[in-house]
């Protein structure tokens, strides 16, 4: 069995920058509006810092569990989110803002939900241990 608590508070931090991401989507209509201005490429650049985060501690959340938790999840592509981490560190110049602009529109919303679902899952896992 792994660390229930430590993953928890892993999931806690992800869902933080989740919700940042989102407050950070929401000036952006279109593409445009992360490219035309000064501020809109320093929202980008914020937004995609907290995406390498949340795809590197799925990664720990993987290691911890040993690659079961996120596969018992399975509405969420874990591995595309793990690999937005891996191309925005290695190839950040190649980004396309379209992808970040489209994932923050279209996934983001459900990203959070799932999880906020594993959240209150692994906290009744924790009640019906003790």
């Amino acid at each position: 069995m792994y660390d229930v608590q430590l993953v928890t508070e892993i999931l806690e931090q992800i869902t933080d920058a989740i919700e940042t991401v989102q407050e950070r989507c929401t000036f952006a209509s279109c593409i445009n509006d992360f490219m035309d201005t000064k501020e809109g490429q320093e929202k980008l650049d914020s937004i995609c810092m907290k995406l390498i985060a949340v795809g590197e501690s799925l990664k720990n959340i993987d290691k911890i569990t040993q690659n079961k938790l996120l596969q018992t999840y399975p509405q969420i592509e874990w591995k595309k989110i793990k690999g937005i981490r891996d191309f925005i560190s290695h190839h950040y110049f190649d980004l396309d803002a379209e992808v970040i602009y489209g994932i923050c529109k279209n996934n983001i919303d459900d990203l959070l939900k799932v999880l906020k679902q594993m959240q209150n899952d692994l906290a009744k896992e924790a009640k019906a241990t003790f």
